[in-house]
């Protein structure tokens, strides 16, 4: 399975937090799953670890590092990703996650991800 992790449970991932359920980890760290991270997220760690947000703790670079040491694949942002964002409907306003649906769905992936809304998109998109 080819799995698209929106960027809050990348990072928990790699630094093993408590806050990633069992069944994400166990869904993550299966022979069977190939584990994608999107420019987009990564784009948004290095933003908002700049502005001093305290919910990005790691610098887009040591991010890039750890996701690297994780095995994990990087997914570009493509035009027909940025284009599939018009025709999401208005579920949600952020623009990371939203092009976040589009590339899982335009590639196709499945997003897990923890936020309830992300989930409305798609019945492919994983809900922890």
């Amino acid at each position: 399975m080819n799995l698209l992790l929106d960027t809050h449970v990348a990072l928990w991932a790699v630094t093993d937090s408590p806050w990633l359920p069992s069944k994400a980890r166990e869904l993550i760290l299966s022979p069977r799953t190939t584990v994608w991270i999107s420019a987009a997220s990564v784009w948004e760690i290095a933003i908002k670890h700049s502005l001093g947000r305290g919910d990005m703790p790691v610098s887009g670079r040591d991010a890039v590092r750890y996701f690297r040491e994780s095995g994990y694949r990087f997914l570009p942002v493509e035009i027909e990703h940025t284009v599939a964002v018009e025709e999401l409907p208005a579920h949600h306003q952020d623009s990371f996650d939203r092009l976040l649906i589009a590339q899982a769905l335009v590639e196709p992936m499945r997003l897990m991800t923890h936020d309830p809304l992300l989930a409305r998109y798609s019945d492919t998109i994983i809900e922890i």
